[in-house]
């Protein structure tokens, strides 16, 4: 494991695990929180995840990888990226962490992963968190096809960006520019492009796992939404309330996919209300 001190905040530590080389942050001490992002274009763990991060990390132990197929995260081309190898590689990272146990907080795309870890390997999962999650089969909506069809402009990394949030007064031309360097730097548009081809449907049951699935869960379960997302609809959080028997839904009004940006203070409380105070109250 090596420890990288110049590289952009984005990299953090780097471990081989077989052929993969995952690009990982871990900070803090304690019971282990791992966040698995969503798969905008040019995203990263630390991109999705650097509002919340700083603030769970001191009551917690935070891990947040660089999913395969995305940011800094390495693995052979022709590897077939599908839920069950993205599990196994969250599983290898674990294990070679020395790490038995963690509640879960995935976005969107990471929400149906963190589904089918939560399904394949109950016993290894304390809570789970789902924002704005895929994890089920629905029509895919305009807004999703746009992200995964991505192709680089400054303008089409805006128009994502209004896709993403109900509220366009955040989107800067900063902002706007950042998320687009990121998006075309090295390969990342070649991978990017090739996760999600059309028809784009597939991609959205590849991530879907069966009713029977999610109402066989164990897991204390929140599941949070912004009423807005034009990415994933929010009926999919309450056909997910309905199913996993151990559910609660927390919905925010004027607010898109992007809750942990929109709601940011809303949001990092939400968790450290369900993942720390009370899992220690419960002792869960």
């Amino acid at each position: 494991m090596t420890l990288s001190t110049t590289a952009p905040s984005e990299i953090a530590n780097s471990i081989q695990i077989g052929d993969y080389s995952l690009n990982y942050h871990d900070q803090g001490q304690g019971d282990v929180i791992l966040l698995i992002h969503g798969s905008g274009p040019g995203v990263t763990g630390w991109a999705n995840w650097r509002g919340v991060i700083p603030v769970l990390s001191k009551q917690a132990r935070v891990i947040a990888p660089d999913m395969l197929g995305f940011g800094y995260t390495s693995c052979p081309a022709d590897l077939k990226l599908n839920p069950a190898t993205w599990v196994d590689s969250l599983v290898g990272l674990l294990d070679a962490l020395d790490i038995q146990r963690v509640a879960i907080v995935g976005n969107s795309f990471g929400g149906a992963i963190a589904l089918a870890f939560a399904k394949a390997h109950p016993e290894r999962v304390s809570r789970l968190v789902l924002m704005g999650s895929a994890g089920l089969s629905f029509p895919i909506t305009d807004g999703l096809d746009k992200v995964w069809g991505y192709q680089p402009s400054l303008q089409a990394m805006r128009d994502l960006m209004e896709v993403f949030n109900f509220n366009h007064s955040i989107i800067t031309d900063d902002l706007v520019k950042m998320r687009y360097q990121a998006s075309i730097r090295d390969d990342v548009q070649t991978r990017f492009a090739a996760l999600f081809p059309e028809p784009r449907q597939q991609g959205v049951e590849m991530l879907a796992l069966s009713e029977d699935d999610l109402r066989s869960l164990p897991h204390e379960t929140l599941l949070i939404h912004g009423r807005d997302d034009q990415v994933i609809p929010l009926d999919s959080s309450e056909r997910m309330l309905r199913l996993i028997p151990r559910s609660q839904l927390h919905v925010f009004g004027q607010c898109g996919h992007w809750v942990q940006i929109e709601k940011a203070q809303e949001f990092t409380q939400l968790l450290v209300n369900f993942l720390i105070e009370q899992s220690v109250t419960t002792g869960a």
